[in-house]
């Protein structure tokens, strides 16, 4: 509910998510009516969910159950710190799911540029094989770099997600390992479970806002793409 230049940031989100082309539709799942009530008043669709969600994909689960949807159906979770993406990123998520049956699910990462960031528990990082499937995420520096002049290459993981519907049934379903439960990661779950993740790289970062100097940021970021 923070006010990102006038505007609360679920609100921000909600219409950067409309305003991706691949999107059929957009919904706000919460457990808190305040939130309800913002997207409402703007027009939007909420879900009220559970206030007993272990994680977003669970949430985002319990909120695709009660649509009519088709078993074909992607569902793309947009994380509500994400008041300024781009809707390509959003075509970058969903591109291995329309090439490929067999991918399940899929995230982005980006190139860490600003080394502050690698240190930086808010910023997770991801390290992938080279077919571009996910090895590990952490709050940590991954990989660590040993000798100095390996040429350290950094990426952060982004807070999108995209799902066929069948397998995030499936994954509501899956007990919480010991990785996620430490990292407080969700991801980790798919990955511990012995599913695979596609990551994919896009040249498009997006700031989460995570801390009140977050917000600021935003607003500079915004300020500066405005007309």
């Amino acid at each position: 509910m923070a006010l990102i230049a006038g505007r609360p940031l679920v609100q921000r989100v909600y219409e950067c998510a409309l305003s991706c082309p691949e999107i059929s539709d957009v919904f706000v799942a919460t457990d808190d009516e305040r939130i309800s009530e913002c997207v409402q008043s703007i027009g939007g669709k909420a879900i009220m969910t559970s206030k007993n969600h272990r994680s977003g994909t669970d949430r985002i689960a319990e909120a695709a159950k009660s649509l009519p949807l088709e078993q074909e159906t992607l569902i793309i979770n947009i994380q509500g710190d994400q008041p300024a993406f781009k809707p390509a990123l959003i075509s970058d998520l969903i591109k291995p799911l329309l090439e490929d049956s067999r991918v399940v699910m899929t995230t982005l990462k980006f190139r860490i540029k600003d080394l502050r960031e690698v240190e930086n528990p808010n910023y997770v990082k991801v390290v992938t094989d080279r077919q571009g499937f996910a090895l590990f995420f952490s709050r940590s520096p991954i990989p660590f770099f040993r000798d100095a002049d390996s040429g350290t290459v950094h990426f952060k993981h982004l807070g999108f997600y995209g799902y066929r519907l069948n397998f995030l049934n499936e994954f509501t379903n899956l007990p919480v390992g010991r990785l996620e439960s430490a990292e407080k990661l969700e991801q980790l779950r798919a990955l511990e479970n012995g599913f695979k993740i596609r990551v994919v790289e896009t040249q498009l970062d997006s700031v989460e806002v995570d801390t009140p100097e977050d917000i600021v940021r935003v607003e500079e970021i915004l300020g500066r793409q405005a007309p």
